[in-house]
């Protein structure tokens, strides 16, 4: 990144665009060891991902991890690769178009949404530099992870702030730091079980996995695991099951120290030996359908359900690019807007454009060129 400050050409009568910033963790570029091993060295790179002495670590992820686990994990990335591409981009630039059409219908000034992924392309730098061409006066920043942690929601900030730092005009900034509660998020995620029960029937129990972090990061002040937990309750409630029908694990852990519990894999495994016959597995923490959900849950934990005794394993998909999603976002956005014009009931793009001739004619009158 260079230290030049950016800068758009500053023009009076130009309109203060509203900048929606959407990020999620990011993929490869292609399912090979090649470009697996770059996407891995940057994210396993990230001091919020592994808090680990710097060191130490380099000699392990360069000596070590990236030696032998790009291999594996660009054969399981195969298994779900698409002809478009990633599904986790797909399906991200999906929700950047729908977005942006959804907020352009509720708002009344100009907007610009944009996507970034804090590892990979498109970077969370190529997305503000956008916002920035466009005129950004004012940015939303929205993590598409619905529970915080430092690990993902911090980490896009991190990169957020390295960006504005050169940045010669930084526009006014909100940090939408969780919606792991937010009442269209839950209602949006209700209907997608609803909508598969609809089909399927009831399971006899309904399995809540979420991507795991450290023991220790909770231990350290992370909410992470108390916000997974409310949002399965809340659903849960919604859904009216009992408390014996549900439960809340943890899938995705990596290397040898303890994480959140109890684990996805066991927890399947232990359902079929009890003689649970059906499961049905959401992942409410993944906005979009990826790695972790379409070859991880869907296609390694079923087979394990499979074997040990179970008799039918059903993965409801992320809300991905559904419409109560986008809307469920939006509505997010619209929430964070209090005290901005896009807010102002009385504003108007009519009163706005008078406004900037206005603004143009006051500053001509002072010699200014634009």
């Amino acid at each position: 990144m260079t230290s030049t400050r950016q800068s758009a050409a500053f023009v009076h009568d130009a309109p203060g665009v509203l900048g929606v910033l959407i990020a999620n963790l990011g993929t490869p570029e292609r399912p090979t060891p090649e470009a697996v091993r770059r996407y891995l060295a940057e994210f396993l790179s990230d001091p919020r991902v592994v808090e680990f002495p710097r060191l130490p670590w380099w000699l392990i992820l360069h000596g070590f991890i990236l030696r032998f686990r790009p291999a594996r994990v660009a054969r399981n990335y195969a298994r779900i690769w698409t002809p478009e591409g990633s599904p986790l981009l797909v399906t991200a630039r999906a929700q950047e178009s729908a977005l942006q059409r959804e907020l352009e219908r509720r708002l009344r000034l100009p907007v610009k949404v944009a996507l970034g992924m804090r590892y990979g392309q498109p970077s969370i730098e190529s997305a503000m530099t956008e916002l920035r061409k466009a005129g950004c006066r004012r940015l939303v920043v929205l993590p598409l992870y619905p529970q915080y942690s430092s690990t993902t929601t911090a980490s896009i900030f991190d990169a957020v702030m390295r960006v504005l730092m050169t940045w010669r005009w930084i526009p006014e900034t909100r940090l939408i730091q969780h919606y792991h509660d937010h009442p269209e998020y839950i209602e949006a995620l209700t209907a997608s079980i609803q909508r598969v029960w609809a089909k399927e029937g009831r399971p006899d129990r309904l399995l809540f996995s979420f991507h795991g972090i450290p023991k220790r990061y909770q231990r350290d002040g992370d909410p992470y695991f108390c916000e997974c937990h409310k949002t399965a309750r809340l659903v849960a409630e919604r859904l009216r099951l009992e408390p014996e029908r549900w439960q809340v694990a943890f899938q995705s852990r990596f290397g040898h120290e303890e994480w959140l519990r109890p684990y996805v894999d066991e927890t399947l495994t232990e359902w079929a030996k009890q003689g649970i016959e059906t499961v049905h597995v959401v992942a409410p923490g993944f906005s979009a359908d990826c790695l972790e959900t379409l070859e991880e849950l869907n296609l390694q934990n079923r087979e394990r359900f499979l074997k040990a005794g179970g008799s039918r394993f059903e993965y409801i998909p992320a809300l991905n690019a559904h419409p109560s999603h986008i809307e469920a976002l939006a509505s997010l956005v619209e929430r964070h807007l209090c005290g901005w014009p896009e807010a102002d009931p009385q504003y108007s793009l009519d009163r706005d454009r008078l406004e900037r001739r206005e603004r143009l004619a006051r500053a001509r009158a002072l010699g200014a060129d634009t």
